[in-house]
């Protein structure tokens, strides 16, 4: 059953898109690292490193860009070409998040667009795939534990 998919509400889509881009990079980067960092497989590792990545909610207006550098996510300042631009509604990504929904399904249904270098993008969808989610504890993305992490970067 192909059911409309829901949507933030315009208005809260515009005042986010003014928000500042670079605070919130560093914010999903923390969340990235306290959930993904360990579980990415060393080539992964490899081939991600140098290559920059970009991750908009497209009813949210707003971007994350970030990179692979030392063993861990890094933010990236906005704009400028990217490697890999993986795109959907914050509900899809949170659909996509919980495994509620497939990521094929979105993607030929037109709600997950992926633009750039294509076996960038496989890659990234097929390690996504193999980490099992089910061993993510929930409070590791906590907000006091994204303000550790972002603290102890500025140290």
């Amino acid at each position: 059953m192909n059911q409309k998919p829901m949507l933030l509400p315009n208005f809260v889509g515009k005042a986010m898109s003014l928000l500042p881009a670079y605070p919130g990079s560093l914010l999903f980067v923390s969340g990235l690292n306290l959930a993904l960092k360990s579980r990415i497989p060393q080539d992964v590792q490899q081939s991600l490193t140098g290559k920059r990545l970009r991750i908009r909610v497209t009813d949210a207006g707003v971007m994350f860009d970030f990179t692979w550098k030392r063993d861990q996510f890094v933010a990236a300042w906005n704009g400028g070409e990217t490697d890999l631009t993986i795109a959907a509604s914050a509900h899809d990504f949170l659909l996509l998040a919980q495994r509620k929904e497939d990521p094929d399904t979105l993607f030929f249904s037109r709600r997950l667009l992926m633009e750039g270098d294509t076996e960038l993008g496989l890659m990234v969808k097929n390690t996504l795939d193999a980490i099992d989610l089910s061993a993510f504890d929930l409070a590791l993305l906590a907000p006091n534990r994204v303000y550790s992490e972002l603290r102890s970067k500025f140290k």
